[in-house]
């Protein structure tokens, strides 16, 4: 305990703390340099592109937003134009949109290659089923796609995944712009019109449980193709699903559809720019799992979200997600906290190899320090040898004694660590030789 005590009396608090500054404001800055450009913070505000403001894509999007605003992270909704208008916006750098919902299907568009962007996509996974709707008027049941030559369809608004998929469907069937009439409208005007007569069958890319498909049904003068080649079509287009919608599905009392249907159906995927921050796509995909695990019409518990049907590859994120849950520290510790937690320990990695060699240079430069110190006590005694060398006149000599005695009262009282007594005892037995030479005759 007493060598304890002597130790820290010993000890120069003033050099270590002069010494080991430097050293502390360069890992200050490499700390902050770290966490600001190698792992920079997760911005506290981002902004998914829907689609049309009466699609269900709205309503999945402020499920998210809510979610996410339970962590401080606010998810600002935006309608678009459809996907391919979702697509370009992903692209483009200037706009804020970094997340947005995307059809199956739809990557290999020439209007989704048509950006010259280098942003890169990924994708979070499929979230549901999107069945193709074709409504279309007639008194006699048809079965197949090849049944609307002839007529006037509405295909959906320009732009969207609707107009892709129907033209896709309806030209692999025969039906082209040469034989028939394509009215590109959007889905409600095209429900208007359906429902006054003025286009013949109209395509819809929507939830089983949607207003307009509900409101569709119900039209006495409308029906519903059942497909009977959709088990072919899905092999021929291998991203839409073959689905059978039960009777009574809809609608039990009515018994709505009448009859068991066979669909065809794309899958929505969410996709993001591949620079989102890692801790908001883990936050995201929390969400997408809160909103999508229960039952559907057309899909069982804890379908969806699933990592298929992907024709943008799958975010590294998501993989772990989906093969071991949220990140560790999201499970047990708040959003902010596990963030700051999570790009600490990233930043420690860099920082130590900067901590070994400072920690081995700081004890060097608090010796140096010390040295100095003494090294310029050594220098003022090396002055008054000379300066007795050069004048013997005895009425010098009580002068240099005086400046003699100051010198060895600086040495007596400094504080020096015990490593280097020996420098300072040495350096009084010399102090003392100068006395005796300034005093002999």
């Amino acid at each position: 305990m007493e060598n304890a005590i002597a130790w820290l009396r010993s000890f120069s608090w003033k050099d270590a703390l002069l010494s080991s500054l430097p050293l502390l404001l360069a890992v200050m800055a490499a700390a902050w340099l770290a966490l600001h450009f190698i792992n920079p913070a997760p911005p506290m505000q981002v902004v998914i592109a829907t689609g049309a403001e009466d699609s269900e894509y709205l309503e999945f999007a402020k499920s998210y937003a809510s979610q996410l605003a339970q962590d401080g992270v606010t998810l600002e909704v935006e309608s678009s134009g459809g996907a391919m208008d979702n697509i370009k916006r992903l692209r483009d750098r200037d706009d804020a949109a970094r997340i947005a919902f995307l059809q199956d299907g739809l990557s290999d568009t020439d209007e989704s290659k048509a950006s010259d962007s280098d942003v890169d996509l990924v994708s979070l996974g499929a979230v549901s089923y999107e069945p193709i709707w074709i409504f279309y008027r007639s008194t006699t049941p048809h079965t197949r796609l090849s049944a609307l030559k002839g007529r006037r369809i509405a295909v959906g608004s320009a732009g969207s995944g609707t107009q892709v998929l129907a033209l896709r469907l309806l030209h692999a069937s025969g039906v082209d712009a040469g034989n028939s009439h394509f009215v590109t409208v959007e889905r409600n005007q095209a429900q208007q019109l359906l429902q006054q007569g003025a286009v013949d069958a109209a395509f819809f890319i929507g939830a089983a449980d949607s207003a307009l498909v509900r409101t569709l049904v119900a039209q006495p003068q409308l029906r519903l193709m059942n497909l009977d080649q959709a088990e072919a079509t899905s092999r021929q287009f291998p991203y839409l699903h073959h689905l059978v919608l039960p009777h009574g599905a809809m609608d039990l009392a009515r018994n709505l559809p009448a009859r068991d249907l066979h669909l065809l159906a794309t899958t929505t995927t969410v996709v993001v720019t591949q620079n989102l921050h890692p801790a908001l796509v883990s936050l995201l995909l929390k969400a997408m799992q809160k909103t999508h695990a229960g039952p559907g019409l057309l899909s069982a518990p804890h379908t969806f979200p699933a990592a298929r049907d992907m024709d943008i590859p799958l975010s590294k994120e998501a993989a772990r997600f989906y093969q071991s849950g949220p990140p560790f520290l999201q499970r047990y510790l708040p959003f902010w906290l596990a963030t700051l937690v999570d790009r600490a320990a990233l930043v420690l990695i860099p920082l130590l190899a900067i901590l070994v060699p400072v920690l081995r240079t700081a004890p060097a430069l608090y010796g140096w320090r010390i040295r100095r110190r003494i090294y310029r006590w050594y220098g003022e005694l090396k002055y008054l040898e000379i300066q007795l060398r050069a004048d013997h006149a005895a009425e010098s000599h009580a002068a240099w004694l005086h400046q003699l005695d100051q010198i060895e009262h600086k040495v007596t009282h400094a504080v020096l660590p015990l490593a280097f007594s020996e420098h300072a005892y040495m350096l009084k037995e010399h102090i003392e030789l100068v006395r005796r030479k300034m005093r002999s005759p």
